[in-house]
């Protein structure tokens, strides 16, 4: 035999109080979930301020940085201009230093090449005028031969040439030249190489003579002397208070 159970059929009261457990189940519900949205809502303005302030504080941190950046791109313009500025005038000033120094420098250097020049050319003239004078004291007996006649400075001029021979010496078949030097150089041997044929075109009256050329020097070198007496060129120098000729290998021209 089965047990049956029964229920109760419904009454308004009980429906009536089951509606109202469940309006307040939901009134709860409801003012649970309001509250949780208020504080949801809460948070999001909390933290949207928060990032507001972030924002507008690194903003301005970064409107700050700008500032500073822009100000000491400013100096660094500033401060370039006046190194570019002071770098011109030290450019300019450089360059007029330079001007009147070069200035100097040329009026020094044409002073020095007058004074060399006068230099060179007294001292010239006095080794012209030392062999000179030892020729003419005594000009029987060199090279050999006996000369009558002697001259200095001789300047013969042709049409398209001219020279100059500094001491020459004649007699009835000879001539002698001789080119006088302070210092003698290696490059005095062609010059006075030269001076034979020279003379014969513009001294057409000595065209047949026999010619005998030396160079005089207050000071040799051993190379020079050697290539004089190799060319038959007779070497004429100081040696004391001593004039000395060497002609053993005399050429004549």
């Amino acid at each position: 035999m089965k047990n049956l159970s029964t229920t109760s059929p419904a009454t308004f009261e009980t429906v009536w109080a089951s509606f109202q457990e469940t309006d307040r189940i939901l009134s709860e519900k409801f003012a649970e979930t309001e509250r949780f949205l208020k504080e949801q809502f809460a948070e999001t303005d909390r933290l949207q301020k928060e990032n507001d302030r972030i924002a507008k504080e690194d903003f301005a941190e970064l409107r700050r940085l700008q500032k500073e950046n822009d100000r000491k791109l400013a100096e660094t313009d500033r401060i370039l201009s006046e190194k570019f500025a002071e770098t011109d005038r030290l450019q300019k000033e450089n360059e007029r230093i330079f001007k009147e120094d070069h200035a100097k420098y040329e009026k020094r250097m044409k002073r020095m090449e007058k004074t060399m020049g006068s230099w060179a050319i007294n001292h010239g003239s006095f080794a012209e005028e030392y062999f000179y004078n030892a020729f003419d004291e005594d000009k029987q007996d060199f090279f050999g031969e006996h000369f009558n006649e002697i001259e200095k400075n001789v300047k013969p001029k042709g049409k398209k040439l001219q020279d100059e021979y500094d001491i020459v010496m004649y007699n009835d078949s000879y001539v002698a030249i001789v080119e006088t030097k302070f210092k003698a150089h290696k490059n005095d041997l062609q010059k006075v190489l030269k001076k034979a044929e020279t003379f014969r075109i513009l001294c057409p009256d000595y065209k047949d003579y026999k010619i005998y050329l030396g160079l005089a020097s207050l000071s040799f070198n051993d190379e020079l002397e050697q290539e004089c007496l190799d060319q038959g060129i007779a070497i004429i120098k100081q040696v004391g208070d001593t004039v000395v000729i060497n002609d053993d290998h005399l050429k004549v021209f």
